[in-house]
């Protein structure tokens, strides 16, 4: 009798030890597989972060090199502007040397 109730224990002892491994065995599977999906998920915000400074940087750079090229453009429309205003500064002086003459 006792050696009947040792084999049913042991039996029974197998089937669930060998169920048990298969559930932690797919329990492990599922963590795993959620895990490489986390992983996944953290790298396409962390790449779209990175394209987004990039795109930043872009602007940022472009937005420099256009501030620089108006700031030239000031620079010679500000030296015309004076240039003019001597041409005209002369220009007046003529007319009215002109008008007096007549």
């Amino acid at each position: 009798m006792d050696n009947l109730i040792t084999a049913i224990v042991s039996i029974i002892t197998v089937l669930f030890s060998a169920g048990a491994w298969r559930f932690y065995e797919a329990k492990m599977k599922l963590k795993s597989a959620e895990k490489k999906y986390e992983k996944t998920d953290q790298n396409m915000y962390r790449d779209d972060l990175r394209e987004r400074v990039k795109n930043l940087e872009k602007q940022l750079q472009d937005g420099f090199f256009e501030e620089n090229k108006m700031r030239n453009q000031i620079l010679e429309l500000t030296s015309e502007v004076a240039e003019l205003r001597t041409k005209v500064t002369f220009l007046e002086k003529e007319n009215e040397r002109l008008r007096t003459l007549r």
